[in-house]
């Protein structure tokens, strides 16, 4: 009996829940239309060229088409995982994705909470503006700006370890160096951009913790372990399975720049050996196969670091 009567009272919230949602896209009709560009961007070039994932199973042929191509199945993936430089490389990409993971994560958190103790305006501004500005630079400008750093002859840090009497190195002639110098230069030019995200969250804290915090006798550092990291947390759990999603993407243009023979072994990541092999070598349902598997561990990892993140603190991207 209390079944019977509950369904006409579900139907009714359910015809009221369409018609508010409808009302409020009439009430707000200019926000949704806004919408419109960035929905046809995404479908445009991100939902459409999806589709484009099916050579990764053929013997592409450009004049073919995906239509007259020959399927081969997974033989591109046995290919690349049977092919030994390839292992290298993803070697390469794994350690620093890790790399980056632990030590440049990490940087935008502790600098806006730096920023957030300076109570100086004036100053303040100054200082964001300083670490903000590389973030403009193109990877080109920023790779010169490294390399003429790092010069074996001119460079101003040979300059100053020469004066301790060491002999001039080739830092991009190292390979153990060169990971060093791809994770160095990227905190460089995006910590400072990453840190708006932090600070917007930390403008939203309510004072009154602080506050009363203060009235506890609670100092800055306790009231930044004990209110600002707790409260910002979701913030970071989101940006951290964002960032663990691109896990496998490291970025062409940050590492091709520095790359050359002499430090190939240990710097070439699956993006610059996908344009070698995809584009000069014209290897297209190699590189796509190569695609689809990054996009896959991608995926499986935002699933897994989002599981793990409603586990332990409640919030996660879906």
């Amino acid at each position: 009996m209390l079944s019977k009567l509950k369904e006409p009272v579900q139907a009714k919230y359910q015809i009221r829940m369409r018609q508010g949602r409808w009302t409020n896209i009439r009430k707000n009709w200019a926000v949704y239309a806004l919408s419109i560009p960035g929905i046809f961007f995404f479908l445009l070039f991100k939902y459409i060229p999806l589709f484009g994932s099916v050579i990764a199973f053929q013997n592409y042929n450009i004049f073919h088409g995906i239509t007259g191509s020959a399927w081969v199945g997974l033989e591109h993936f046995k290919k690349m995982f049977a092919y030994v430089d390839f292992l290298i490389i993803l070697k390469n990409t794994i350690i620093i994705g890790l790399y980056d993971l632990l030590f440049a994560f990490p940087v935008p958190i502790i600098l806006a909470l730096l920023l957030n103790e300076l109570r100086i305006a004036a100053f303040k501004r100054l200082v964001q503006t300083l670490v903000y500005m590389p973030h403009f630079l193109s990877w080109v400008i920023v790779g010169g700006i490294v390399v003429g750093l790092l010069s074996p002859t001119t460079g101003f840090v040979n300059h100053v370890i020469g004066i301790f009497g060491i002999e001039p190195i080739y830092f991009l002639g190292e390979n153990e160096y060169i990971r060093s110098i791809l994770i160095g230069s990227g905190i460089w030019k995006d910590s400072g951009w990453g840190t708006i995200i932090y600070l917007a969250a930390i403008a939203g804290i309510n004072p009154d913790l602080y506050e009363a915090a203060v009235i506890d006798g609670a100092g800055r550092l306790r009231q930044t372990f004990s209110i600002t990291i707790p409260t910002i947390l979701p913030t970071i759990m989101i940006l951290f399975l964002l960032h663990i999603g691109n896990f496998l993407d490291f970025g062409f243009e940050r590492v091709f720049i520095f790359l050359n023979p002499l430090n190939n072994e240990y710097g070439e990541i699956i993006d610059t050996y996908v344009y070698r092999a995809g584009l000069v070598d014209r290897q297209y349902s190699y590189t796509t196969a190569i695609g689809l598997f990054k996009s896959v561990v991608g995926l499986m990892m935002i699933v897994i670091g989002n599981t793990l993140t409603k586990k332990t603190t409640g919030d996660g991207l879906y």
